[in-house]
């Protein structure tokens, strides 16, 4: 690969993972994110930009000559960021906005499973008070209801009372209601070149607030990779039944898709079933990934989005484990502007910001999900030592975290 400069967009923890990973790889020869944030600016050069405006994209992508432009969020991807940067003839890791679709509408997703065969959980598409109270009738509890457009992972009410059930269905426009799958939840990400597909390791993440999968569902608040107890053959037999299907039935629709396809998966007792799509990196899962990831990432990212994937990539044996601080009162409305403290790293374990912005000299909150801190070790019991360690040094007024995540 001939040297290349490269822009993210982004300014969470997931492009922080992104952009430390990139500056590792040393074929990336400039590297620069747009909006970014402190933790970003220590890698890469930082510019203003409004990260859903696909002409400020491209132009700054244009400005800066850069040869291929990650786009890490999903509000951007729905926006037609990348379909803008590929119009100014720039390389894009990113599926086009009608692509994201399989995220920015569970419905869509829905209707694109059921036309490849997908093994995925029965639902149906509700637009009034009176279809969601049939489907959640139909379906029984557990009640699944899901906010069908894109809600930054909090979109999602799974609850025994028909009420609160019903009470989100009320509040969003249209939701889609599903029976309840049971078994363990695992996150499989496969990198997509328009007609082919690799997959990264398997990760696990941890979707409820508090300890003990109690409290209300979060954009996710802590990760591992390896999972030493996963059925041997599950990656092989989710990019079989579940990813080239899916990516052959969008080919055949004319949307070929280019970027990252986020694989959520049950693993029921009837074999594993698909709960989400997503068109992006999953965050926290991303930052344990990229830890683990031996191939470097920029040739990866290129090779999707010039149509040019190679073999599996590769990854460092040990494990990882990331843990999220989040801030108070999160994932309600989140307290911000409190001073973070301890963010240095330590051998095993550093920090990745994800809700943080500059003030003066020091580092305020300025999101829910605040860090993500990230511990490695050469087994799961180490990896999540370690980052624990590091946990117990930060200093950041109400915040919270969960003390079980890899237990």
């Amino acid at each position: 690969m001939e040297p290349v400069r490269v822009l993210v967009i982004g300014s969470g923890g997931r492009e922080h993972a992104l952009c430390r990973s990139l500056k590792l790889d040393q074929q990336v020869t400039d590297l620069h994110c747009a909006p970014g944030n402190p933790g970003i600016e220590e890698v890469a050069t930082v510019h203003p930009v409004d990260p859903v405006d696909p002409e400020q994209v491209a132009e700054l992508a244009t400005r800066l000559r850069a040869d291929l432009v990650v786009v890490g969020p999903e509000a951007p991807l729905v926006a037609g960021v990348a379909d803008a940067v590929r119009e100014a003839g720039i390389a894009c890791f990113g599926p086009s906005r009608d692509a994201a679709m399989i995220e920015g509408s569970k419905a869509f997703a829905k209707e694109i499973m059921m036309a490849a065969g997908v093994p995925t959980a029965r639902a149906r598409t509700c637009a009034t008070e009176q279809e969601a109270a049939a489907a959640l009738d139909e379906f029984g509890a557990p009640y699944v209801v899901k906010d069908d457009g894109l809600a930054a992972g909090k979109g999602v009410v799974v609850t025994r009372d028909r009420e609160q059930a019903l009470q989100h269905a009320r509040a969003c426009e249209r939701v889609v209601i599903e029976e309840y799958l049971d078994g363990p939840e695992v996150s499989l990400f496969a990198l997509c070149d328009g007609s082919t597909a690799v997959p990264l390791q398997l990760a696990q993440d941890f979707k409820r607030a508090y300890d003990g999968d109690e409290g209300p569902n979060t954009g996710g608040m802590g990760a591992y990779t390896p999972l030493p107890w996963a059925p041997a053959g599950l990656t092989d037999q989710v990019m079989r039944e579940v990813v080239h299907p899916t990516i052959g039935e969008l080919s055949r629709r004319g949307l070929p898709y280019q970027g990252v396809l986020y694989v959520g998966l049950a693993l029921t007792s009837k074999g594993p079933k698909v709960v989400e799509f997503n068109a992006r990196f999953g965050d926290p899962e991303t930052q344990v990934l990229l830890d683990r990831l031996e191939t470097p990432l920029g040739g990866l990212l290129m090779a999707c989005a010039t149509g040019e994937l190679g073999p599996d990539p590769v990854f460092k044996d040990g494990s990882a484990v990331t843990v999220v601080v989040a801030a108070e009162n999160y994932p309600g409305p989140p307290v911000k502007d409190d001073v973070i403290e301890g963010l240095e790293p330590t051998g095993h374990a550093y920090v990745i910001h994800a809700g943080t912005r500059r003030d003066g000299d020091r580092i305020v909150s300025a999101g829910g999900r605040v860090l993500s801190i990230v511990g490695s070790g050469p087994d799961q019991k180490t990896a999540r030592e370690n980052a624990y360690e590091l946990v117990s040094r930060i200093r950041l007024r109400g915040s919270h975290y969960r003390t079980d995540i890899a237990q």
